[in-house]
Parts: C-alpha cells; sequence; structure tokens
C-alpha cells in the first residue's frame, strides 16, 4: 500500500497496485518462509513456485476488487485499494497455510 501511495500520481493507479505486488511479493515470501510457516515441510523452490500461483490469484482477486470499487462504484483509490488488500489478503493467507506452505 505505501508504494501504491507513493507512485500513484505518476501512473494509473491500476499499474500503482501491480508495482506494489511485485514488491511486496518478495517481502511477503520471505516473511511466510521465515516467520509464518518456519515448520514447512515443503522444500523453498516448493513453496516459491507454490507461493508465487498463490500470490498470483490473491493479486488477481485485489485487482478485480479494486477495480470495480474503484472504476464501478467511485470509491477514492486508497479505500479501494485497502478493501481489495483485506480481500486479497485473506485468500493469499488460506491457500499459503494449506498448500503453498503446507505443514
Amino acid at each position: 500500500m505505501a508504494v501504491f501511495a507513493l507512485v500513484q500520481h505518476l501512473m494509473w493507479p491500476e499499474l500503482a497496485n501491480a508495482l506494489g505486488f511485485c514488491i511486496a511479493f518478495f517481502v511477503s515470501f520471505a516473511g511466510h518462509r521465515l516467520l509464518s510457516f518456519k515448520d514447512a515441510s515443503t522444500s523453498v523452490a516448493s513453496s516459491l513456485r507454490r507461493f508465487a500461483v498463490t500470490a498470483l490469484a490473491g493479486f488477481a482477486s485485489n485487482e478485480i476488487a479494486f477495480v470495480l470499487l474503484l472504476r464501478a462504484l467511485a470509491w477514492p483509490s486508497l479505500l479501494a485499494l485497502f478493501v481489495a488488500l483485506l480481500v486479497a489478503a485473506g485468500q493469499t493467507y488460506w491457500l499459503s497455510r494449506f498448500w503453498a506452505f503446507r505443514r
């Protein structure tokens, strides 16, 4: 969200959201692998592949929710992004917990 807030005035909001996702992907994977799911029974390579699928699915739901809230409902961009991030975070956690970093 911080990346979005910093760059949204330079590009379309949807692109600023995508840039934020790209940066957050690596931070999120490291946090999940080293903290949230440190007892994962999967290899790092397997977890990374699975997490990539999980994160891309989360980004897809995030972007869909963001565009609907921003464009269809005319919500302010930061509020639309915040709600879309909540939706994607829940989805990503459950997919990570039960598949990407399966215990």
